[in-house]
């Protein structure tokens, strides 16, 4: 008897049945721009070995002016087919299948040559597009339509039309881009019509035995989009024109409401696509924030789907079916929806990667080969990086001991888990317990190692983190001045009006812990208040009449730093805005290139612009970077012992937990 009988269930098409309802969604990961086929292979070969009852490419353009951006993959000639068919046959061997996604992106895309259904510029994107006539759209048709047939030569089992996110397909949909007056615009029926066209002749080109999928927009969240009963009607009309299956869409990539970063609640949308089940005949694949097989398990259960999608968490892990298949959900590498190393690196041009998993993207370079002759290696610090090295080294078959003069493991992953929205990452440290236990490595907490401790090992590896940087400021030796790790650890005593120094990531997480009471992240309903998400079948575009509406703050804050530039700007490149407009929400003040003069019993004294000012402040919270904690290599290598320096103690990046599991695995691997 399975944990997981809703999860595992086969699922007939017809001319096909995929063997379980999880959709690896489509995820750009810049590798196909690379032109090393053979690493694209490997990439979505281990997922089909994992376990996938299906997966989904990567967005492929039809032609030049629909990619994302200027060179962006698709499927043109011959040679591109060729190139298809080695990750197609991969897939294959490994027992999966596989579909391709035709990706326009309309005025998304980022180039001169971007087309739409009328010349509005998106918000997101410097380039104005240039309004199609009747000839560009059927040249657009045709292209979309080529794509497909192509995708069928080169062996893929399907192909996913992605109409939804606000691309080309979705820009045809609404008023807010589709401003026309012909037959593709005015009324619903006409803006119904380009994406209605696609399907119809895409079916009629690739035959009945080949899996059409329809991405939908099921909750655009912007002013002017779809009622839910424009959805449906368009779903039931897709489905008429050919659709195989259609998976939900949320969200268009302008809007100003999360979808899927770690602060939105676990299958917080899941409710959208369950309003469409038993409307429409075909299969129903729900999506966004479904990260672990209970989760997904649950959805179905409920009826909330038919299948569940789920995108980042194979990047995460590529054996995720197959550890929930036996018994092993524990140890399935969680996705904790960071951004940082997947649609991060994506929107800047980088091949995307894990947080969690260093290796996804890059598994034909950075290899766990078993040891030729294990070692005894001692890892000092079990934060991110002494984790990430105890592993990797244990799982080659080296004898790891892994030392922390901390009660428990985590570093400063445990200060991340106490900030409102962060709450993923209480998972990924209860992974890393588990899997030091299953991998056996020697865990010594509480234990204070010195430089005469590891004397006799093969290697040390140094991972002792980072010291907050002392900021030098007249006053900071006040009772009332706190550094960020005394308040994220609980315990310290803050008053109502509070002045934060430093306005880096530490200093945004500081802030939300300070200003928010019980996190929106774990009631579905608080989050979609906090960012005015409503009922579609009520209000258009799913958007609340009076907008966002959160809770109150619980404190009065101001958020400083030195840099002359606007605070929060070297955020992440996907959550940047997230965290900024939550805190504007909460009526935190944020002021950049202000020099500190002095700390008072009063505040904080401040100069900007030649103009000076007190902050008043019952607390002062210290967050000015940190320095690395190298006390302990400075030890080893007076005493002659060669060892390994990683993480923070090496470089003392803000909290930056994806070049330390990185630098700690790649290390590893090199032992």
């Amino acid at each position: 008897m399975t944990d997981y009988p809703h999860l595992l269930a086969p699922l007939d098409l017809g001319h096909v049945t995929l063997r379980n309802r999880v959709l690896m969604g489509s995820m750009h990961t810049g590798l196909e721009e690379r032109g090393d086929w053979n690493r694209v292979a490997e990439f979505y070969g281990l997922r089909a070995r994992g376990g996938a009852g299906l997966i989904v490419t990567g967005g492929m353009a039809p032609n030049p002016e629909g990619g994302v951006f200027p060179g962006a993959a698709g499927l043109y000639n011959d040679d591109d087919i060729a190139n298809h068919a080695r990750v197609t046959d991969r897939v294959h061997a490994e027992g999966g299948l596989i579909a391709m996604q035709i990706l326009h992106a309309g005025r998304y895309a980022y180039g001169p040559d971007c087309v739409a259904p009328s010349a509005i510029k998106s918000p997101i994107s410097p380039f104005a597009p240039t309004e199609l006539d009747e000839e560009g759209i059927e040249k657009q048709i045709a292209d979309i339509v080529t794509a497909a047939t192509r995708a069928r030569e080169a062996g893929y089992d399907g192909v996913e039309v992605m109409g939804s996110e606000g691309y080309f397909l979705n820009q045809f949909l609404v008023t807010h881009t589709n401003r026309r007056n012909d037959r593709w615009g005015g009324s619903y029926e006409n803006r119904m019509r380009l994406p209605l066209e696609v399907v119809a002749r895409v079916r009629a080109a690739v035959g009945p035995d080949f899996i059409l999928i329809y991405r939908l927009s099921m909750i655009d969240l912007i002013p002017g989009g779809s009622t839910f009963d424009e959805v449906r009607e368009l779903a039931q009309r897709v489905e008429k024109a050919g659709a195989s299956i259609l998976n939900t869409g949320i969200g268009w990539h302008e809007a100003r409401v999360p979808t899927i970063a770690t602060s939105v609640p676990r299958a917080g949308f899941a409710w959208v696509t369950r309003k469409l089940m038993g409307k429409v005949g075909i299969p129903l694949i729900t999506s966004n924030r479904i990260n672990t097989p209970d989760l997904a398990e649950r959805v179905l259960a409920e009826g909330c789907a038919d299948m569940v999608s789920m995108a980042r968490p194979w990047l995460a892990d590529e054996a995720f079916v197959a550890k929930a298949a036996a018994g092993r959900a524990d140890e399935i590498a969680p996705c904790i929806a960071c951004n940082q190393a997947c649609l991060d690196h994506t929107f800047s041009g980088k091949v995307s990667t894990c947080l969690v998993n260093p290796r996804a993207c890059f598994e034909t370079e950075l290899r766990y080969e078993k040891a030729e002759a294990p070692k005894r290696i001692a890892v000092v610090g079990a934060g991110p990086a002494g984790l990430s090295a105890a592993l990797v080294a244990a799982e080659r078959g080296h004898r790891v001991t892994l030392f922390d003069k901390a009660e428990s493991i985590g570093g400063q992953l445990n200060l991340a888990r106490r900030i409102p929205g962060k709450e993923e990452f209480d998972g990924l440290v209860g992974w890393y317990e588990t899997m030091l236990d299953r991998r056996g490595v020697d865990l010594r907490l509480s234990t204070a190692s010195g430089a005469a401790d590891l004397a006799g090992f093969d290697a040390v590896v140094v991972a002792t983190g980072v010291t907050p940087r002392d900021p030098g400021i007249p006053g900071q030796d006040l009772p009332h001045v706190l550094g960020y790790a005394d308040v994220l650890a609980g315990g310290a005593e803050v008053g109502p009006r509070v002045a934060i120094v430093g306005a880096g990531g530490i200093g945004f997480d500081v802030a939300e812990f300070l200003v928010t009471g019980r996190s929106p992240t774990l009631d579905p309903t608080d989050w979609r208040a906090e960012w005015g998400v409503g009922d579609p079948a009520i209000h258009r575009g799913g958007l609340a009449p009076g907008g966002p509406s959160p809770s109150r703050p619980l404190r009065q804050v101001t958020l400083l730093q030195r840099k002359p530039e606007k605070p929060g700007r070297r955020l992440g490149k996907t959550t940047g805005w997230i965290h900024r407009a939550a805190l504007r929400m909460k009526a935190v003040e944020m002021l950049g290139g202000v020099h500190y003069e002095r700390i008072t019993h009063e505040g904080i004294e401040i100069a900007s612009s030649g103009d000076r000012r007190l902050i008043p402040a019952d607390t002062v919270v210290l967050c000015a970077g940190q320095v690395p904690r190298r006390g302990l290599a400075e030890a080893l290598s007076a005493r002659g012992i060669a060892c390994h320096v990683i993480g923070g103690a090496d470089v003392a990046a803000e909290l930056d937990a994806k070049r330390a599991i990185a630098q700690g695995a790649r290390l590893a691997a090199q032992l």
